[in-house]
């Protein structure tokens, strides 16, 4: 299957996406703002540059686009595979993924936990809110992976 739009369409199309201050990321910052917890961002002396980070608690949390960096969950619809130009988007996509697993590597290393919202779940406000707050507050929360 071909891309459906012309190079200089996708490629003005593709100069949109955001690397910080997503929707996502904005709503996951409101609601913990709104619970009390304050945080500093994208700090580039950590290894992926967190979205949000904690120093005092020496924890972060990734706000993570299910697309972009492979949601694992088979339920999830926004991390599908897209149809056109799979030759491009599969390494891409997969290069994306590994080097999220060398950064939680890196920041384990340096005693960092970690804590990923997909973007798929900032709707679901109380169920993000209660992760949130077991993850900050730790109450045996897993390493807050998935």
């Amino acid at each position: 299957m071909t891309d459906t739009l012309s190079p200089a369409a996708r490629s003005e199309r593709m100069g949109r996406v955001r690397g910080k201050d997503t929707k996502p990321e904005m709503a996951v910052r409101r609601l913990v703002h709104g619970m009390g917890y304050r945080y500093r961002l994208h700090d580039k002396r950590l290894p992926g540059s967190p979205d949000l980070v904690f120093r005092s608690r020496r924890k972060v949390i990734f706000v993570h686009g299910c697309f972009w960096h492979r949601h694992p969950d088979p339920t999830c619809k926004l991390a599908r595979m897209p149809k056109s130009r799979q030759e491009f988007w599969g390494p891409k996509l997969e290069g994306n993924r590994e080097r999220d697993a060398r950064t939680r590597d890196q920041l384990d290393q340096q005693g960092w936990e970690q804590m990923v919202v997909w973007e798929c779940e900032c709707g679901l406000t109380e169920h993000t809110k209660n992760r949130i707050r077991a993850f900050l507050e730790g109450e045996g929360v897993e390493h807050a992976r998935h």
